[in-house]
């Protein structure tokens, strides 16, 4: 028996400065999809990669999964460079992708099956029915793929993703088109993989899914990283509040007084103030809304969310 300790990782994965140019078609110029996107993904996070469509997250993601060949720059996975090493760095990761794409004619059994063997699994270390159970696709484990609805054919694309047991999954889109429910038991399922000690890199449109489940957070925009911060500190980016302030009488118009304010009306009379959290205290906007006549039946304040965060580093026109 050897005595030798793995020594794990400092990083999952790493990106030092990719860079991606897909060739001039039809008399198209060239797209440069990638500028120099450098990033570290630490081992045993949950990592949000968030951007607008063609930002450049898919084409990041397709170069560490060996699908879109890179244009410059350097890659790895789980420590192990992925041109020097390709087969053994990808043998870390896991790439759950956002299209539904699978033999119809299989059953989710023979999926993973194929799909372990695929990776090289010896048959006796193989865990498809645990893998489907944990998936809640147990009982369809002999059913063709055709047949699965929409939500099923998402959770067997986890499954196939997780046969080989990576310390690395990355789930594009997990939850696109699939309801509440199961929204939430693929988040909880997430939680457990990285209790368990896996690294999750998650893409997104669903903002809330992002602030739920990411400790940390990067967000490219127009190929390039804008952000990547812990939620916590990238959410303190955006200083701003709201002030929601319910009148004792409905309001029909805002008060000339306070025209210097950021103020709205809803459609109940409700009265929605935005303020600087560093520059104006509540209880001066309280006073102020008081001196304009108003009695103040009920009032609470709103944090900023991702969305906001997202909308104000996003919103700005390519380089």
């Amino acid at each position: 028996m050897s005595d030798k300790i793995e020594t794990l990782p400092e990083f999952a994965l790493r990106a030092f400065d990719m860079e991606k140019t897909y060739p001039a078609q039809k008399g198209l110029p060239p797209i440069r999809a990638l500028k120099g996107v450098s990033l570290d993904i630490r081992r045993g996070s949950i990592f949000g990669l968030l951007g607008p469509n063609g930002a450049g997250k898919s084409t990041l993601i397709n170069i560490f999964a060996g699908l879109v060949k890179k244009t410059g720059g350097r890659g790895e996975i789980w420590g192990v460079d992925i041109d020097q090493n390709p087969r053994q760095a990808r043998a870390a990761i896991g790439v759950v992708p956002q299209e539904i794409n699978m033999d119809p004619f299989f059953t989710p059994i023979e999926s993973l099956e194929y799909q372990a063997g695929f990776y090289g699994v010896p048959k006796k270390e193989r865990r498809s029915m645990e893998i489907l159970e944990a998936m809640g696709l147990a009982d369809k484990a002999n059913a063709y793929v055709r047949s699965l609805s929409g939500g099923m054919k998402r959770r067997l694309l986890m499954a196939k993703a997780l046969v080989h047991s990576p310390p690395v999954l990355v789930l594009d889109e997990p939850t696109a088109g699939v309801d509440i429910e199961l929204r939430k038991q693929l988040w909880n399922y997430v939680r457990e993989l990285n209790a368990r000690g896996a690294t999750i890199i998650l893409t997104t449109h669903y903002l809330e899914e992002a602030q739920e489940l990411c400790d940390t957070i990067a967000i490219i925009n127009h190929g390039e990283v804008v952000a990547c911060e812990a939620k916590e500190k990238l959410l303190k980016r955006m200083d701003h509040k709201t002030l929601t302030i319910q009148p004792k009488e409905r309001l029909e118009q805002i008060p000339q007084s306070l025209s210097d304010l950021q103020a709205e009306l809803d459609e109940a009379g409700a009265l929605h103030i935005r303020y600087r959290a560093g520059t104006q205290s509540v209880g001066q906007l309280i006073e102020q809304v008081r001196a304009s006549g108003i009695s103040i039946s009920d009032l609470q304040t709103q944090e900023p969310d991702l969305e906001d965060v997202f909308l104000s580093l996003t919103s700005g026109s390519p380089s």
